[in-house]
């Protein structure tokens, strides 16, 4: 593929009012965490949103004419000449440099510990992601008790670093990093509702319970 190949100069035209096509998918936590930016920016509604199917072991034709890598979510910008915009990191701060500054605080101690703070959410996420691949995706004979035990181990050593921070987490002035890391437990609430991470974690669990009820995050509810 050329360089460039992916900038859709014949993507489909965007209604009226939006700003931007989204391709996502309703249970992808990468895709919430885009959705609830959108929702606390006030942007949501100029977004238009194209569920699609993604995979990991079957390349989309219709994801990759957007995204080379061929996954989601993919953001194209109303310019056309633009490139897409990938992976949800980036799509995010697109989102607040456009509606914002508001989610990525300004250069300094408070801006690294946000980008850190999202780095551990998404690291959560990579690892849960594959424990569900290696058990959905992979034969069972293929499958690697070993592998799924070490992902299993970075979870739990991640909630530990984010239980040593829940009391500065908050739910009302909040930044990326916030956002990441509740889209992060979210999903271990989604997809491994047997795994009971608030036991051994009650801060995280008080500061979740009180995020989880931001309107953003009720409207983006994976189901």
């Amino acid at each position: 593929m050329a360089p460039g190949a992916w900038r859709l100069s014949q993507a489909p035209a965007l209604p009226r009012a939006a700003i931007m096509q989204l391709y996502f998918a309703p249970t992808s936590p990468y895709s919430r965490k885009v959705l609830v930016c959108a929702h606390v920016l006030q942007a949501f509604e100029e977004i238009a949103c194209m569920a699609v199917a993604a995979s990991p072991i079957r390349y989309s034709g219709v994801v990759g004419a957007v995204n080379p890598l061929g996954k989601i979510p993919v953001a194209v910008p109303d310019c056309p000449d633009g490139p897409a915009l990938f992976d949800s990191r980036v799509i995010c701060e697109y989102l607040d440099a456009r509606h914002g500054p508001r989610l990525y605080p300004p250069c300094g101690p408070a801006r690294w510990q946000a980008l850190t703070q999202q780095a551990l959410g998404d690291g959560v996420l990579d690892a849960a992601l594959l424990i569900r691949y290696e058990h959905t995706a992979r034969p069972a004979g293929l499958q690697c008790r070993q592998w799924t035990q070490g992902q299993w181990q970075k979870i739990e050593a991640a909630l530990h670093g984010i239980e040593s921070q829940a009391r500065q987490l908050r739910a009302d002035d909040f930044s990326i990093g916030e956002i990441s890391l509740a889209c992060a437990l979210g999903y271990l609430d989604f997809r491994y509702p047997e795994f009971d991470w608030r036991a051994a974690h009650p801060q995280s669990a008080a500061w979740y319970a009180d995020f989880s009820r931001l309107p953003a995050m009720i409207a983006t509810q994976p189901h």
